[in-house]
């Protein structure tokens, strides 16, 4: 099952890049996304046994994003072809068949991600979330235009130094297991197992280079460059992908990295860092998110913040691991649909500017709907999940006497609400300015409908099954409840 979650996806692409027929093309992506949907439940319900001597394995903590990294794929597969049809017609004249590479691209993205998800070599991982880039580039510059074009060169310069960053990390890691002559293994299990033998000053320095290497491309601040071009030049469904689970495979690299040095007795350290880090990010995005005119790349800077956000969680320690990976459940699940939500304003208005789009309410109201219960979710509103894990991570803090970090946690999610507010409220409400009277299909708003009503849903219940792989994935890291 490990090998088929990787390599179906790569036989559906395959398969849509030869396929000439459109409607066939679509048909294959939606059952792409229904085979690896089934692979991954098929995995939950009955973890396999780790392949290639345990450079690919399941654990709680790589099932937990490989389901996020499915469902949100499936959503896109159900969304994607009613947003992509006016698109694909106005590029006709610049391409014969652009759906042919996207559709193809998009399975490959697929692929690359759920080998992040299963790569418990550190080399393989490397080569992993590289492959994800790769893959994701021709998706950012779908558009063709200078705009997209100069996103996707940004995106692949500087997620490249991440990347390459990262490799001196894999280095560092495999010199501090191979110090005094012994034998090195970059298998994460294998590292763990020796921790205690780990040469220390190289492991730090290893996880140095690995947390600024990865958390280039996870977005933390000041590494965070290239997210708001990408996030708001590419289509919004694959924005949706971007944010809501590339950005989740490099904390899970960074987690795999806490894992090593956890067991080499440098949990603190790491701590510290990634605390560090989290409220910089969170700093950043603050102040980007003030004032800003562009409606999606205000949610790329909201990416930024709970990116920040999530490592705030592991460096407030064990007790707070639990809630710092809910906490990447919710984000997904809303900022997945706050894009798709973006992607319908855009079909509707033909613009991404803030102050040009207003009167959504009375001009259609399930789309201003949407957007406000978006804006509720993600600004951490009670009864939605963010604010279970948000609230948890503030009271974690407190219970740990660290009152600064708690103070200045609560001050920033305060601003970036506000913040946020002022950008969300004035497009629901008022008069339009522009007679819009374009419908759109059902499936551009009840797609996006479906995610919020699962944040809603975990605000106020979690699943067993859910909890108990959040629990486990904790534990994997050395968390407690």
């Amino acid at each position: 099952m490990i090998a088929a979650a990787i390599l179906f996806p790569l036989f559906f692409a395959a398969a849509a890049f030869g396929v000439r027929r459109m409607v066939l093309r679509r048909r294959l992506w939606l059952l792409a996304a229904l085979t690896h949907g089934a692979v991954v439940t098929a995995m939950i319900l009955h973890p396999p046994q780790p392949i290639w001597g345990g450079w690919l394995a399941v654990d709680s903590l790589g099932l937990l994003f490989l389901a996020i990294v499915s469902l949100l794929f499936f959503i896109s597969a159900v969304y994607g072809p009613s947003y992509l049809a006016d698109r694909t017609h106005a590029q006709e004249s610049s391409s014969r068949d652009p759906e042919r590479l996207f559709i193809a691209c998009l399975l490959i993205f697929l692929a690359t991600m759920s080998l992040v998800t299963l790569s418990h070599h550190l080399g393989l991982l490397w080569v992993a979330v590289e492959a994800t880039t790769l893959a994701s580039a021709p998706l950012i510059f779908f558009h063709r235009t200078v705009q997209s074009l100069e996103a996707t060169w940004k995106y692949l310069l500087i997620c490249s130094v991440g990347i390459a960053l990262a490799l001196f990390g894999t280095f560092f890691l495999g010199a501090a297991a191979s110090a005094g002559g012994r034998q090195a293994s970059l298998i994460v299990g294998h590292l763990v197992q020796m921790g205690p033998q780990l040469d220390v000053r190289l492991t730090r320095i290893a996880f140095i280079f690995l947390l600024v290497g990865y958390g280039t491309k996870m977005g933390l601040a000041p590494m965070h460059t290239w997210l708001p071009d990408a996030h708001s030049e590419a289509p919004s469904v694959v924005s949706s992908l971007l944010s809501g689970v590339l950005l989740n495979c490099a904390f899970l690299a960074i987690l795999r990295s806490y894992q090593i040095c956890q067991a080499a007795g440098e949990a603190v350290f790491a701590q510290q860092v990634l605390l560090i880090f989290g409220l910089v990010s969170m700093l950043m995005a603050a102040v980007f998110i003030l004032n800003q005119p562009d409606y999606k790349r205000l949610l790329a800077y909201s990416s930024v913040e709970h990116m920040g956000i999530l490592a705030v969680g592991i460096g407030l320690g064990p007790t707070a691991f639990y809630f710092s990976l809910l906490h990447a459940v919710n984000h997904s699940l809303t900022k997945g649909g706050l894009f798709l939500t973006s992607g319908n304003i855009l079909s509707l208005f033909k613009t991404k500017s803030i102050r040009q789009v207003t009167g959504l309410s009375k001009s259609h109201p399930a789309v201003s709907w949407l957007w406000l219960i978006g804006f509720l979710a993600i600004s951490g509103t009670p009864l939605f999940g963010i604010f279970v894990s948000e609230f948890n991570l503030f009271g974690m803090a407190v219970l740990q006497n660290r009152l600064a970090v708690a103070v200045f946690f609560l001050f920033l999610l305060t601003v970036i609400f506000i913040a946020m507010a002022a950008s969300f409220l004035p497009m629901v409400q008022g008069a339009p300015q522009q007679t819009v009277k374009e419908k759109l299909p059902a499936v551009l708003w009840l797609t996006p409908l479906l995610l919020f009503l699962l944040t809603g849903f975990l605000g106020v219940h979690i699943p067993a099954w859910l909890d108990r792989l959040i629990a486990v994935g904790a534990a994997e890291l050395g968390g407690v409840r």
